[in-house]
């Protein structure tokens, strides 16, 4: 395919800017703007997109995503090589001050996470490899309260780990009652109380069941094509999709999580009832024929 992507990406980012402001007043059970920020990697044929190529035997692309937990639209991607650490695209990103970015393990660089500290906003991400600290505060457990082990402010030590993050850092100890298990959080928001910032890293799900649709639904495992742009150009095609159910979900209020519209719809490409009918929610006067009407 030898179309140019690059006209794909802009309106993909068009439509991703449309479903966000049309998105936008969508209630969240927190006040304040909140991103899940992760990857996916998608296996390709080494034998045939040898472009992609990552490892001796292997091809791959890497879709990193920054998702806005309360829109639930991706507001940036960035597509590259299998072989692009997950921490690199966090250069990448247009930093918004006093917004909370959430992070999986995977992007436990003290450095990086200094410099979202000193641009304003926050962090919140899952403790990597037990770095050594010291205790400035909150040295007792906190009668587990809202399943808060411990809260602390800390400080780390070791002479790169406290060179790369120099400040006090807030760090939660949370035991998952449903899961039976305890998860280690830092953050530098000293704001919000403890049980939030647990609720916060569990909204990521966001952001995977994302992954999971684009795969599962528009095919991006099986591309049209074999060239780089085909590959990328499919991709901000399934973006660009996932943006227009979104804004159909909210302007037909149907009060459903954008991958659940998606899933019904992807199983209902034959049926020829208006859209309201098939989500089971019927007209108010008898009027509505189910058309949306979409302003670009």
């Amino acid at each position: 395919m030898l179309r140019e992507p690059r006209i794909f990406e802009e309106f993909a980012f068009y439509m991703v800017s449309l479903a966000q402001r049309r998105r936008i007043t969508k209630e969240f059970e927190l006040h304040g703007r909140f991103y899940a920020v992760d990857s996916t990697t998608i296996d390709l044929c080494m034998s045939v997109f040898r472009w992609a190529r990552f490892r001796s035997t292997k091809s791959g692309i890497k879709v990193h995503t920054q998702i806005d937990i309360a829109t639930e639209i991706p507001v940036f991607y960035r597509i590259t090589n299998a072989n692009v650490h997950d921490t690199k695209f966090m250069d990448s990103i247009g930093y918004e001050s006093n917004a909370v970015y959430i992070f999986d393990r995977g992007y436990f660089d003290l450095a990086r996470l200094s410099a979202i500290h000193l641009c304003g906003a926050f962090f919140v991400i899952r403790e990597k490899r037990h770095p050594n600290f010291e205790i400035v505060d909150g040295d007792e457990a906190v009668n587990g309260e809202d399943n808060v082990l411990l809260d602390q402010t800390i400080r780390f030590t070791g002479n790169r780990n406290r060179g790369n993050y120099p400040t006090e850092i807030r760090r939660i100890v949370y035991y998952a009652s449903d899961l039976g298990q305890s998860f280690v959080y830092y953050t530098n928001n000293f704001y919000l109380a403890g049980k939030d910032i647990a609720l916060l890293y569990r909204y990521r799900w966001q952001v995977e069941l994302f992954f999971k649709w684009i795969k599962q639904h528009l095919q991006v495992k099986s591309f049209w094509g074999d060239t780089e742009n085909a590959v990328r150009i499919q991709i901000h095609v399934a973006i660009i999709t996932y943006c227009l159910i979104a804004i159909i979900e909210h302007d037909l209020q149907l009060g459903r999580p954008v991958a659940q519209v998606l899933r019904i719809l992807g199983s209902s490409l034959l049926v020829k009832d208006d859209l309201p009918e098939l989500f089971g929610r019927g007209t108010d006067d008898g009027t509505d024929d189910g058309q949306l009407e979409i302003e670009f």
